[in-house]
C-alpha cells in the first residue's frame, strides 16, 4: 500500500512540516509521499514490542570529557571532629539533631535506635496527615530493624555512621513486598519482588527504613495519587518536587535524612522550597538499579538532609559501581571534613546576582567572600542550553510510552499544560534528527563546563543561576544546595512547581509566610569533597541551618 492508498497526502506532509519546524518544496513533498509507508510501518512494528521501565537504553551517557582523570584513587571518609554533647531531653530536639550527632549518641548508648525510631514514627503519625509526605509507613518493620541495630550496638558492632539511623526512601525505589507506586495512579498497587540497590545499601549501612516518602507522579512536581505534599514552612503551598516527600519530611523532623533523585532539579528544588540541604552527586556515582527510570541519561540519586556534613555521610554509604546500572561508574568518594577550604577558588556568574536576585542571594555571596577564599567572576558561552530539555522530554515519553498509547495518561491527577500527559503527547512530534543533534550540543555543553571548572574549584549562585540548573544536570556535575536565609512571601492557594509560583511582597488578601531560601554550589566531576568542605564552612558562616519550621497545626 503506497502513501496515497494509506490516506496520506501532500497536505499531511505540509502540516507535519509546521510541527517539525522545517519547510520542503512541492516536488520534495511529492517525492517522499511514496516512501513514507515503510518508515511509518517500522515505527508501528516497534510500538508493538512493549518495553518495561526496567529495560535500559543501549547507549549510555558518560559525563567524563576527553582527557578526564579521576581525582582520587581511594575512598576516604573523615568526619569533622565533634565535641561530645549530652543527649537533649526533649524528643523534638533529638528529632532535629544531625546524623553526625545521632550516630555518636547511638554508638555510646546514650540513645537507642528504637527510641529514635519511635520518636520519628510518633511525629509521622501527628504530622503526615497535614504534610502528606509519606506514601507508606513501615512502622512494624522499622521497629524490628531498630531493635536489630540496638542488638548489634550492644554486641560492640557498628555498621558505620548510619547505624541505627531512621530515614525516608523516595517512593520510586523498589522495596521487596512494600508498595512502590511512583506517585502515579496506574502504579499505586505495584509491589516489587526485590529491593533496589539503594534499599540494599541503606540496609547494609545499618539505616532504619521508616517508610516511602512521596514522589510527584512519575518524578515531577509534588502532586501524587494521595494528594499534594506540603511545605512545612507554609502549608498553603506544595513542597516542590519531585523528591517532595523526602524534603518535606526531612525539613519537618520526621526522619533523620532521606533519599531523593534528580533528573532536573528534583533534589535541589524541594530543598530550595523546604529549606533542606540536598546533594546531587556526579552522574554515575550512585546506582539507580531497581529505581524507576525517568531519563536514563539524566537520573541521579542523592541524599536530602538538614546539614551539609550529613549529606557526605549518606553519600559515602550510597557510593559504588553497580553492574546492574549500565551508567554506573566506579569512582572513589573522598571526603575529608578536616581539610578546610584554604586555597579554594570560587567562581560566580555576575548576571545571576543582577536583576531578580534577592537580598538572601547577595548576603550569601558576601558570606562566601568572608570565608577567605578567592572569589572570581566566571562565564559560560552563549549556547542554547534550554534546547537540551527536549532530550528529557523524549526520554521521559519513551519511559512511559504505554501511558500515551493506551490512553491511561488520563488517570493521572495533574493534567495541566505543563504536566506529563500533555508533555508525553507533544514529545511524539520531536525529531530523531534533532535528537542526535541535541546529543552533539550536549557534548559542546560538556566542554563549556569543563572550561569553566578549569578556572575555578567551585561555582556558587542562586538556585536558578543562569543556565546552570539545565547545563549541570546534562553534564552530570555535582551540586550542593543549602539553606542561605529567609524571605517573607505572600502565597495564594496551594502553590506548586509549575503551578502558582511564590510571590514576594504584600499582596492584598494574601497571607504572608517566612520561608527559607537556599544557595547552590557546583563542583568538579567526581570530586564532591571540596564541595562539601566549602558547604560546611558556608553553612557555619550563614548561621541559619538550625531554625525549624513552626508547624502550627
Amino acid at each position: 500500500m503506497n502513501g496515497t492508498e494509506r490516506g496520506l497526502s501532500v497536505a499531511d506532509i505540509e502540516g507535519a512540516e509546521r510541527l517539525m519546524g522545517v519547510a520542503y518544496t512541492p516536488g520534495e513533498r511529492a517525492q517522499m509521499l511514496e516512501n513514507l509507508e515503510g518508515q511509518i510501518a517500522s515505527a508501528v512494528a516497534r510500538r508493538a514490542v512493549r518495553l518495561g521501565n526496567d529495560v535500559p537504553m543501549a547507549s549510555r551517557f558518560d559525563p567524563r570529557p576527553p582527557g578526564f582523570a579521576m581525582p582520587h584513587g581511594r575512598d576516604l571518609l573523615r568526619p569533622a571532629p565533634r565535641r561530645a554533647t549530652p543527649l537533649p531531653e526533649a524528643d523534638e530536639d533529638i528529632a532535629f539533631a544531625p546524623v553526625a550527632a545521632l550516630g555518636p549518641w547511638i554508638a555510646s548508648g546514650a540513645l537507642t535506635s528504637r527510641r529514635l525510631t519511635d520518636i520519628y514514627l510518633d511525629r509521622i503519625a501527628a504530622l503526615n496527615p497535614h504534610l502528606e509526605c509519606f506514601a507508606t509507613i513501615c512502622d512494624a518493620a522499622a521497629r524490628a530493624e531498630a531493635d536489630a541495630a540496638d542488638a548489634l550496638t550492644r554486641a560492640g558492632v557498628s555498621l558505620g555512621p548510619l547505624h541505627g539511623i531512621p530515614y525516608g526512601l523516595k517512593d520510586l525505589f523498589d522495596t521487596k513486598g512494600v508498595a512502590t507506586g511512583w506517585g502515579a495512579e496506574p502504579f499505586r498497587d505495584r509491589v516489587p519482588e526485590r529491593d533496589a540497590a539503594v534499599t540494599r545499601l541503606m540496609r547494609q549501612a545499618g539505616a532504619v527504613l521508616l517508610g516511602k516518602t512521596t514522589v510527584g507522579a512519575l518524578a515531577y512536581n509534588d502532586i501524587w495519587y494521595g494528594g499534594r505534599t506540603r511545605n512545612p514552612w507554609n502549608l498553603a503551598e506544595g513542597s516542590s518536587g519531585s523528591s517532595a516527600g523526602s524534603a518535606s519530611a526531612t525539613a519537618a523532623g520526621l526522619c533523620a535524612f532521606s533519599i531523593g533523585t534528580e533528573t532536573l532539579g528534583s533534589i535541589t528544588s524541594p530543598s530550595q522550597r523546604c529549606g533542606t540541604t540536598g546533594l546531587r552527586p556526579t552522574f554515575g556515582r550512585v546506582s539507580r538499579a531497581g529505581g524507576m527510570a525517568l531519563c536514563w541519561s539524566l537520573d541521579k540519586v542523592g541524599p536530602i538532609c538538614r546539614g551539609v556534613e550529613d549529606t557526605g555521610l549518606v553519600l559515602a554509604a550510597l557510593n559504588g559501581a553497580d553492574p546492574e546500572d549500565r551508567s554506573s561508574i566506579a569512582a572513589p568518594f573522598h571526603f575529608d571534613a578536616t581539610a578546610g577550604i584554604d586555597g579554594l577558588r570560587v567562581g560566580y556568574l555576575p548576571e545571576a546576582f543582577g536583576e531578580g536576585a534577592t537580598e538572601v542571594d547577595h548576603a550569601a555571596l558576601d558570606a562566601v567572600r568572608g570565608l577567605g577564599v578567592e572569589v572570581v567572576e566566571a562565564s559560560l558561552p552563549p549556547l542554547p542550553y534550554d534546547a537540551l530539555m527536549n532530550v528529557l522530554y523524549a526520554e521521559a515519553a519513551a519511559a512511559f510510552e504505554a501511558l500515551t498509547l493506551d490512553d491511561t495518561d488520563d488517570t493521572l491527577t495533574w493534567q495541566e499544560d505543563g504536566a506529563w500527559p500533555n508533555t508525553f503527547r507533544k514529545a511524539r512530534f520531536l525529531s530523531a534528527v534533532d535528537h542526535v543533534q541535541l546529543d552533539r550540543l550536549r557534548f559542546r555543553v560538556m566542554g563549556a563546563l569543563d572550561d569553566l571548572f578549569a578556572g575555578v574549584d567551585l561555582l556558587v549562585g542562586p538556585f536558578m543561576t543562569g543556565p546552570m540548573l539545565v547545563a549541570s544536570n546534562f553534564t552530570g556535575h555535582p551540586c550542593l544546595h543549602l539553606r542561605a536565609g529567609f524571605l517573607e512571601v505572600a502565597t495564594r492557594g496551594a502553590a506548586s512547581l509549575g503551578s502558582g509560583k511564590l510571590t514576594t511582597g504584600t499582596e492584598s488578601g494574601a497571607e504572608r509566610f517566612t520561608v527559607p531560601q537556599g544557595i547552590s554550589v557546583w563542583g568538579h566531576l567526581f570530586d564532591e569533597g571540596p564541595l562539601l568542605r566549602f558547604g560546611m564552612a558556608l553553612e557555619a558562616a550563614l548561621g541559619v541551618a538550625a531554625r525549624r519550621p513552626g508547624l502550627d497545626i
